[in-house]
């Protein structure tokens, strides 16, 4: 007896049963990684798993889900000189790479992000590995439809409410039973705010920061000149 006519279903319904399914075990495959990837990583891996439109700020660094392995390297180096960290580097390297591949899968969700310049100018790694990092960036928003990047210039004067005073990233899912959620992230822990109210006031500080960041095509030109710009820094230090 076929295990289909045991369950009784079919056509349709079987290829939902398996789609549902594959994607559980997709949800779950941070778990594998254990503490080795980093407790405040196991947040944003789940978040991602099920959410449907993402919208981030960075205001400190390169998006998480958007960086090369060279780049994850040297903010490790960064961040061990800091003192001790609490996960396994190469783990934590790859739990970041598995959430990119998540991120541009076909089901994967809508992401769009502002990049504040001082990201580019300021972060503390080699200018090559920054020039490569911003590549990729071009790259993968070149590719992906579904990736929009809008570079915040240093100098966009932000009205209609206060500056925001942190990174954060604001998740919609697909099932209307779920509420928006905004998570910030602070030097030490990430804070998650579930209240209509709370993830209201990041979504306004969102919409504003839009509307004064670059176009995402000139963004895109921005981070080309940028890299450039990098690449020739890097050549006159060798």
């Amino acid at each position: 007896m076929d295990l289909l006519d045991v369950l009784e279903v079919t056509g349709d319904r079987w290829d939902r049963v398996v789609r549902l399914a594959r994607d559980a075990a997709a949800r779950g495959w941070w778990d594998s990684f254990g503490d080795a990837m980093g407790a405040r990583q196991r947040l944003y891996a789940d978040l991602e798993s099920g959410a449907e439109n993402i919208h981030s700020y960075n205001q400190t660094g390169i998006p998480a889900i958007l960086q090369t392995r060279d780049f994850i390297a040297a903010l490790v180096e960064l961040d061990q000189g800091e003192g001790p960290v609490d996960y396994r580097p190469e783990r934590m390297m790859d739990a970041r790479l598995h959430r990119q591949r998540r991120l541009l899968s076909p089901d994967g969700p809508t992401y769009e992000t502002v990049l504040d310049e001082f990201v580019v100018r300021r972060l503390g790694v080699p200018p090559e590995v920054m020039a490569t990092q911003l590549c990729h960036l071009i790259e993968v928003v070149s590719a992906e439809p579904r990736v929009t990047v809008r570079v915040l210039p240093y100098d966009a004067r932000i009205t209609g409410g206060l500056l925001p005073k942190s990174s954060f990233s604001v998740y919609a899912f697909p099932d209307p039973a779920d509420p928006p959620m905004a998570v910030v992230d602070t030097v030490t822990t990430d804070l998650v705010h579930t209240e209509r109210r709370e993830v209201t006031r990041y979504t306004g500080h969102y919409d504003r920061l839009c509307r004064v960041a670059l176009s995402p095509a000139d963004s895109l030109t921005f981070l080309g000149k940028a890299a450039d710009q990098l690449t020739d820094e890097a050549g006159r230090r060798s």
